[in-house]
């Protein structure tokens, strides 16, 4: 089978089987959850038994979604399930060790993605880089395969997509988008309600975060770098969720003169998690990130790697500032 399956292959492989276990990546953020929840309401309604695993499970910032409860963090031994179905995940491994453990019996495994570092990893692959969210991916394959879309695969997708283009910001957003979420919205989308949990609802503890984060910017190569820190002490002192440092990192990028932003997060177990951002086609973020094992997209990517926090500070912002010169 080629590289990337047709919709029609995906929609041939789903209508053949009647037990699925969906996955995305660890750390989920509005498009791995939305691209969860509006594909399996969709094959719920044509009749198939779905497992929703997440290795990290349901962010708090994501409780608002229809049925979000239905995603669990993965069970002891594995489902017993027909086809694994792995959604935003750029590589296998980011979909967790005990995630990947609860698909140990799938025969088929399905890819969909819009990384374009995605190597693709299942028996069947569409990944399409010039998708803006996995949620569009998975808008298109309901549509023309003639597929249900229920009301909560409607919001689910709008939230998977919105998310992933900064409310409809970014450059990835295309013409399709936007007729995407024209036609959801003809299809009973509130708008304004879902906006409002998405963007206009958060905790105290994140406003800290935000205090704390300030408190360590810098600005390198004449302004064109910005970058912040996240000590792991400051997680435990402000009992900090993994969702609240989301896309903080968009602040900085969004500096005058900023080319490159980049946030270095400190984990329990001593590693940083990378965040790149870039402002325009001056600076590829994937191609930094891949240069230490990460990856992702032009304008976004992410690492992980060894500690302590300056020696990964001081690694990366070499790599980002010979790409700026």
């Amino acid at each position: 089978m080629s590289k990337n399956s047709t919709y029609q292959e995906i929609a041939e492989a789903i209508r053949a089987h009647d037990s699925f276990i969906l996955l995305s990546h660890i750390r989920p953020d509005g498009d791995a959850i939305g691209s969860q929840l509006a594909l399996g309401h969709a094959l719920e309604e044509m009749g198939k038994t779905v497992h929703y695993i997440n290795e990290d499970g349901l962010p708090d910032n994501l409780t608002f979604m229809v049925n979000s409860q239905k995603i669990q963090t993965p069970p002891e031994n594995p489902l017993d399930v027909q086809v694994c179905i792995a959604l935003d995940c750029a590589t296998k491994p980011r979909l967790g060790e005990n995630a990947i453990n609860a698909a140990a019996n799938a025969t088929l495994w399905i890819n969909i993605d819009h990384h374009i570092s995605n190597p693709a990893y299942g028996n069947l692959n569409h990944i399409d880089s010039t998708s803006p969210a996995t949620g569009q991916i998975i808008y298109q394959l309901i549509k023309s395969e003639g597929m249900p879309l229920p009301a909560a695969t409607r919001d689910a997708i709008y939230v998977a997509v919105s998310t992933d283009t900064g409310s409809f910001q970014y450059s990835n957003t295309t013409s399709e988008t936007y007729e995407m979420a024209a036609e959801l919205v003809r299809l009973g989308l509130d708008v304004g309600s879902i906006n409002a949990q998405i963007y206009d609802s958060n905790p105290y503890r994140k406003i800290e975060l935000l205090r704390s984060l300030l408190n360590t910017l810098q600005l390198e190569e004449g302004g064109k770098v910005a970058h912040w820190e996240l000590p792991y002490s400051v997680k435990l002192e402000y009992n900090l969720k993994p969702e609240d440092s989301e896309d903080q990192i968009d602040l900085i990028r969004g500096i005058d003169g900023v080319l490159a932003a980049a946030f270095f997060e400190e984990l329990e177990d001593g590693k940083i998690r990378v965040s790149l951002r870039a402002k325009d086609d001056s600076f590829n973020a994937c191609e930094t990130a891949q240069l230490f094992g990460g990856g992702g997209h032009k304008r976004a990517a992410g690492i992980r790697m060894t500690g302590p926090i300056a020696d990964a500070r001081r690694k990366v912002l070499e790599v980002i500032s010979k790409a700026i010169s």
